[in-house]
């Protein structure tokens, strides 16, 4: 696909929700939420503008990725602050024909060159590691709990960065979201059916397994 990757403008905003919320409605919950953080993302202080993209095809916007500051700390108190990215939505019928992997590299290599040492996020290993993530485990990055999700991945900018500590990864609390309010800002979009779908199913078991 011929796409253009582009950074994102005040009047692509409903746009770039909307792909959002097409992109995640009933996956891994029934509706979502996504769309939401969309909007409150763009005005928190860990929002890093410079990493927000769009692509479009023929003129429209058909996928978009936001990046965050997060930080690391090591077992014997050094504080590093790197990057996460999410949401990154592509519209379903675009989806499987190489948008997001362009939208992430196109801003990993934009983040490598302003000094991000590693990028940190959660999602399907299926779908990450074939762009480079691998397990936050193979680089001593736990929770703030000291566990390792299976679904906490870690894609170094910087070889050795990490190297000789233990760390401790924090997100921004951005991605804290108050469902009530949630629920409330969804009621301004077209309105769509809830429903399950069998992804829900092993997105739960994944949240399960993990609060073990």
């Amino acid at each position: 696909m011929d796409i253009t990757i582009r950074n994102e403008k005040v009047e692509d905003f409903n746009q770039v929700e909307n792909v959002t919320r097409e992109a995640f409605w009933n996956l891994y919950v029934p509706g979502c939420n996504e769309h939401y953080l969309v909007h409150i993302m763009r005005d928190h202080p860990d929002f890093i503008k410079k990493l927000d993209f769009v692509a479009e095809y023929n003129g429209e916007i058909i996928g978009n990725i936001m990046y965050t500051r997060a930080w690391l700390y090591s077992e014997d108190g050094v504080q590093m602050e790197i990057a996460s990215f999410g949401p990154i939505s592509v519209l379903p019928k675009y989806q499987r024909k190489g948008v997001g992997g362009a939208l992430i590299h196109h801003t990993i290599d934009i983040a490598k060159n302003d000094g991000i040492n590693i990028i940190v996020i959660f999602g399907d290993p299926h779908n990450y590691c074939k762009h480079g993530f691998k397990s936050s485990k193979d680089f001593n990055i736990s929770d703030l709990n000291g566990e390792y999700p299976y679904g906490m991945l870690a894609l170094e900018l910087k070889e050795g960065s990490v190297k000789g500590h233990n760390w401790k990864y924090k997100y921004s609390p951005v991605l804290e979201i108050n469902e009530t309010d949630a629920e409330e800002y969804d009621k301004k979009f077209e309105h769509k059916e809830k429903g399950y779908t069998p992804s829900q199913e092993i997105f739960s078991i994944a949240v399960r397994s993990y609060l073990k």
